[in-house]
């Protein structure tokens, strides 16, 4: 962390310094429609799975020096259905990096799953904190990004920072309130409502907004994580706390014209963590939750 990061942080945040924020969810939607189920329990019907490259430690680079995997590879190996806890589940190697994708478009719907950590994680990330993510609005060709992952806005999974905010590709944006917080590394920003609107975007120093606070329960317990989608507008809560809200979700074209993505798939993660989910159901919806500070 160095001084110019947390200056930087400090002007984009307005002056506004983080502090806690008792959050809750107020008009939570009915749903117009019926509740289906996004993952059949059996086996991986619907999803298409995505392999970077065979060493993640060059997943960032500007020359990987490979090519991704792609579809190359037994997916078996990496993505599977297995039972754990008495009950069949979504399970994720996380060794090598990169997605299951739902082949489905969808729009304004409330989308609930429930995920754990498994026992294992990989190099390069061989310590805390594990790494995963829901993304969602998910567009455009398989490893657009970083030859890993297809473009998207990110409800994040990791440990401390599940709820976190990421624009995934340069043409993603979108815009949300923040705070300063010098306790989290750069960029310092933490969600906050009535905060300092900023824009999200992918290689600036607001690519990610960090939760409004942990809300995760200890690495081997289920969690249970909400994705409210109504257009261009989203809210993040974990364990029935709401940690995010996003708006004016968008794609950026090379001229620079700024038009909202309203509607797109999602990915589950492979990043270097073990990971289970289960229960992944959607139903549809007319309106957003609210989230109001006590």
């Amino acid at each position: 962390m160095t001084q110019d990061s947390r200056d930087q942080a400090r002007a984009l945040a307005g002056g506004q310094v983080a502090r806690p924020q008792q959050l809750r969810l107020v008009a939570v939607p009915k749903p117009v429609g019926p509740r289906r189920a996004l993952f059949n329990g059996r086996d991986l019907a619907g999803w298409n799975g995505w392999l970077g490259y065979p060493d993640p430690a060059v997943t960032y680079r500007a020359q990987p020096g490979a090519a991704p995997l792609g579809t190359s590879r037994d997916l078996g190996e990496h993505f599977a259905v297995r039972e754990i806890d008495g009950a069949p589940a979504l399970w994720v190697k996380g060794e090598t990096w990169g997605s299951l994708v739902h082949r489905e478009d969808l729009q304004d719907y409330h989308l609930r799953l429930e995920f754990k950590w498994g026992d294992r994680v990989w190099p390069p990330r061989l310590t805390e904190p594990r790494n995963n993510g829901l993304l969602y609005h998910t567009h455009g060709r398989p490893g657009a990004v970083f030859g890993t992952w297809s473009p998207s806005m990110e409800f994040e999974i990791m440990t401390g920072s599940t709820g976190m905010l990421v624009a995934v590709g340069r043409d993603v944006r979108g815009r949300t309130s923040v705070a300063f917080d010098p306790t989290i590394i750069a960029p310092h920003l933490r969600f906050r409502m009535n905060g300092r609107e900023v824009d999200l975007v992918n290689g600036t120093p607001t690519w990610n907004v960090e939760a409004a606070r942990d809300a995760e329960r200890p690495v081997g317990s289920w969690n249970t994580l909400d994705l409210y989608v109504v257009g261009d507008r989203a809210v993040h809560v974990v364990n029935g706390v709401p940690v995010m809200a996003v708006r004016d979700i968008a794609t950026v074209d090379q001229a620079g014209v700024r038009r909202p993505l309203t509607r797109g798939r999602v990915q589950l993660q492979s990043e270097g963590a073990e990971t289970w989910f289960r229960n992944i159901t959607v139903e549809p919806i007319r309106s957003l939750p609210r989230i109001v500070a006590a």
